[in-house]
């Protein structure tokens, strides 16, 4: 059983949310929050698996939020997925930076919605080619240079695997793209996190797109 703790400021959404996810044989809802704050506190209480967090909330936005939570190391299997408006909040790189596996669009489908949450569940990341990507490239249009420790450490395979999953590859569409198993695709993804020190694939894409390997609009 997933356990969901729903974070937003708006009574009526998290109502509707709680239906949604009820509704689910295989996840249940363990607390509601209306602030930042309250996230954290109910994030350490409650043990969620999942924390569905909206990003502008009183006290303590989403992003800071985030960032406490994934830098608790007793809530080092929590995982984050950050509900965003799509072209008018740009605080999504952000908070990927903080910690957050993923985000979805607030009027997105209800079975997206609880796709993407079994999907964090599972120790996967929420990115895809579609708005993330998008957002992301516009959000970085002027790319840091690398720094010690980033793509310029990783070999050329590495720096190859990097560059799809900052497109949105999952690890079978990397290994079908460089005639590799699905397995060597998943290890050399493993080795590149450990590498940059990366919490997960949504902070690989930002490292990607700070240090200039992935352009935006490319």
């Amino acid at each position: 059983m997933i356990r969901v703790l729903l974070a937003d400021d708006q009574n009526l959404v998290r109502a509707a949310f709680a239906m949604l996810v009820e509704s689910a044989r295989d996840m249940e809802v363990v607390g509601q929050a209306g602030t930042g704050a309250e996230a954290v506190e109910l994030a350490r209480s409650e043990r969620a698996d999942v924390v569905v967090m909206d990003v502008r909330m009183p006290e303590l936005d989403g992003i800071e939020a985030t960032r406490l939570i994934a830098a608790d190391e007793d809530l080092a299997g929590v995982k984050v997925l950050v509900l965003t408006t799509y072209d008018t909040d740009e605080h999504i790189v952000e908070a990927l930076r903080a910690g957050a596996s993923g985000f979805l669009v607030k009027d997105t489908k209800p079975a997206d919605l609880l796709a993407a949450i079994r999907t964090v569940a599972a120790g996967e990341s929420l990115l895809s080619p579609g708005p993330t990507a998008r957002l992301i490239a516009r959000v970085l249009s002027a790319p840091r240079l690398p720094e010690a420790g980033g793509p310029d450490g990783l070999t050329d395979r590495e720096r190859q695997v990097l560059t799809l999953v900052a497109r949105g590859l999952n690890n079978t569409e990397i290994a079908e793209t460089l005639g590799l198993s699905p397995l060597t695709a998943k290890t050399h993804v493993s080795r590149i996190m450990g590498k940059l020190g990366a919490r997960d694939r949504a902070q690989l894409v930002i490292t990607a797109y700070e240090s200039g390997l992935v352009t935006p609009g490319e």
